[in-house]
């Protein structure tokens, strides 16, 4: 293989792996809102749940 084409796969492969990064990074910084979104939302499960589940108070007895 000559180095001229050597050196064109090289600068073709690496500028293939940089988009591949972007793409990584774009996809990993696309995910966050939606953990969050999951955080709170099982948060609000649980709270929902104590509520449903809070102890009731006996009726008083005159």
């Amino acid at each position: 293989m000559h180095p001229e084409t050597h050196l064109a796969l090289h600068h073709t492969r690496a500028a293939e792996l940089r988009a591949e990064a972007d793409a990584y990074r774009l996809a990993a910084v696309a995910r966050r809102p939606r953990e969050l979104r999951t955080r709170l939302g099982w948060t609000l499960v649980e709270v929902g749940l104590r509520l449903a589940t809070a102890p009731r108070t006996a009726p008083a007895v005159p």
